[in-house]
C-alpha cells in the first residue's frame, strides 16, 4: 500500500524566523559556497554560534531548506535589506516551507480579522490541529510535546513578523506587506504565500 504523503509536516519545530542565522546562510548561498566552505563556516568557524556542531548542522539544514525555495534576488534582500524587508522575506520562505504555518495564517488569523476577533488563543491552535488532522491523518501521530512546540514556534514567528504584539497576549496587529516583498511574490506567482501574508 502506498504511503500517503503528509500535507502537514512538523519540521518547522526546528526554529522560528531565525533572522540573524538566516542572513548568514543567505550570504553563504549567494556566494555559492561548496561543501568544504559550508563545513568551514558552519562547523569550524561556528558562524551560527551554536553550542554543538550537531545543533549548528541541524539549524543550518532547516534554514537552507527554507531559503532554497527563494530566488537569488530574494536572498539578496535577506542579506542586506531593511529590517522589515528581511523579516517579511523570511516569513515568505517559512510559509513556502511549511503548509502548517501558511494555512494557520489563512484559516485562523485571517478569519479572526474578518469577524473582528482581536486575539489568538491556545484553543484556536487546538481547533486548528483538529482541522488539519481531518485533511491529513498523520497529524494524529504527533505527540503532545510536538504539538506544544509547534504552537510555540508558530506563535513566535507571528510575533517576530509583527502579526501579533507578543507571544503572551497574542493580540492581532494590522500588517502591510512591504513593496519589495509584494513585488517579488507577484512577479514569481507566489499567490498562496501572498494570500497567507495579506490577511488584514
Amino acid at each position: 500500500m502506498k504511503k500517503v504523503q503528509s500535507l502537514y509536516k512538523g519540521d518547522i519545530v526546528g526554529g522560528s524566523l531565525l533572522i540573524r542565522e538566516s542572513q548568514i546562510i543567505a550570504r553563504l548561498m549567494l556566494d555559492n559556497a561548496d561543501d568544504k566552505a559550508w563545513h568551514q563556516a558552519i562547523i569550524i568557524d561556528n558562524v551560527l554560534q551554536k553550542r554543538s556542531p550537531e545543533s549548528a548542522k541541524r539549524q543550518s539544514r532547516l534554514i537552507k531548506k527554507r531559503l532554497s525555495l527563494l530566488k537569488p534576488e530574494c536572498l539578496s534582500l535577506i542579506n542586506n535589506g531593511a529590517s522589515d524587508v528581511v523579516i517579511q522575506a523570511l516569513l515568505a520562505a517559512s510559509i513556502k516551507h511549511s503548509r502548517l504555518l501558511g494555512d494557520f495564517m489563512v484559516k485562523v488569523v485571517k478569519s479572526h480579522w474578518q469577524v473582528f476577533k482581536k486575539r489568538l488563543s491556545v484553543k484556536d491552535w487546538q481547533d486548528y490541529l483538529e482541522m488539519c488532522a481531518q485533511v491529513d491523518p498523520n497529524v494524529n501521530n504527533w505527540t503532545e510535546a510536538t504539538r506544544s512546540k509547534l504552537k510555540q514556534v508558530i506563535f513566535r514567528i507571528l510575533a517576530e513578523a509583527k502579526y501579533v504584539n507578543n507571544t503572551k497576549t497574542l493580540e492581532l496587529l494590522p500588517v502591510t506587506i512591504v513593496p519589495e516583498i509584494k513585488t517579488y511574490l507577484l512577479n514569481n506567482s507566489e499567490d498562496y504565500v501572498l494570500r497567507c501574508m495579506e490577511i488584514t
